[in-house]
This record gives structure tokens, C-alpha cells and sequence, in this order.
């Protein structure tokens, strides 16, 4: 009982000695929710920004922000669009490939695997961002290829 006594005393003391009695917490940053194209037709952000963080809406092989229907030739050419349009949106919210942390990996089809993953691996030559990926059954548009992106900035 002594010893809790104790610590009580003493870890009041510390509190005294710096002048408050709890923990100094920094502002929490806010969000910029970005729209590097003007403002969105869609229902949501191609990008947010939280500190220096930027976080990526799901990109997929359309050859404009506005298309409606992914490009052909199959997944490798999706991919390649894809990491085309990860690239522009990273480019016009203040990023770049090369501080992409993570990225989230959506297949239609987890047999196009290895044909997604030589386009994507040449977009990251220096450092590999952490990565997950996942099989999904349906992709906006028909799309065999999703990618979301984490990236830093500023």
C-alpha cells in the first residue's frame, strides 16, 4: 500500500513540475478532400489529403476521368491504364509514384495475376510499396483491374 501511496505522490509531483495535470494532444489535421480534375460528377473524392498523407479513390483502366467504359486489350492494357491514371491523379495533388506507401490491388480474376503484376511492378522500379490485394467479384464498369494508393506529400 506504501509503495501505490508512492507513486501517487510522485506522479503528481511530475505533473505539478511541468505545469499540467494531462498530456498535451496536437490539433488533429483536417482533410482535403481534392479534385484535381474540378469539381467531381461522381459521388466521391479521386483524392484526400489528411497531414501529409494522401490517400487515392480506386483507379481503374479508363482513359479519362469523365469515360465511361475501361480501355481495350485486356489486363495487362487496363493495368497500364490504370497506374496511368494513379500517376495523374498523384502528379495534380502534389505526389508522385515514388512515395506511394501502399496500395490496395482488386481483380476480377486472380488468374490474371501474374499479367497484372508485371505491368504494375514496372511503376515502382526504386522502392515496393506495401501492397494487398484482393479478388473481387464485379469492378465498376466491368473493369478486370482496381488500385487504390496511399501516397505521402508535401
Amino acid at each position: 500500500m506504501r509503495v501505490r501511496a508512492l507513486c501517487c505522490v510522485i506522479l503528481s509531483l511530475a505533473a505539478a513540475c511541468t505545469g499540467r495535470t494531462k498530456p498535451e494532444t496536437a490539433p488533429a489535421p483536417s482533410a482535403q478532400f481534392l479534385t484535381p480534375y474540378g469539381p467531381t460528377t461522381r459521388p466521391f473524392s479521386p483524392a484526400v489529403r489528411v497531414g501529409n498523407m494522401l490517400y487515392l479513390s480506386g483507379q481503374i483502366g479508363t482513359p479519362s476521368p469523365t469515360a465511361s467504359a475501361v480501355v481495350p486489350g485486356g489486363i495487362e492494357a487496363e493495368t497500364k491504364q490504370t497506374m496511368e491514371n494513379i500517376k495523374d491523379v498523384l502528379d495534380r495533388s502534389g505526389s508522385s509514384m515514388d512515395r506511394v506507401v501502399k496500395c490496395t490491388v482488386m481483380l476480377a480474376d486472380m488468374r490474371e495475376w501474374d499479367r497484372m503484376n508485371v505491368v504494375y511492378a514496372s511503376y515502382f522500379p526504386k522502392n515496393k510499396p506495401a501492397r494487398s490485394a484482393i479478388g473481387a467479384n464485379g469492378l465498376a464498369l466491368g473493369a478486370r483491374v482496381e488500385i487504390e494508393c496511399w501516397a505521402t506529400v508535401g
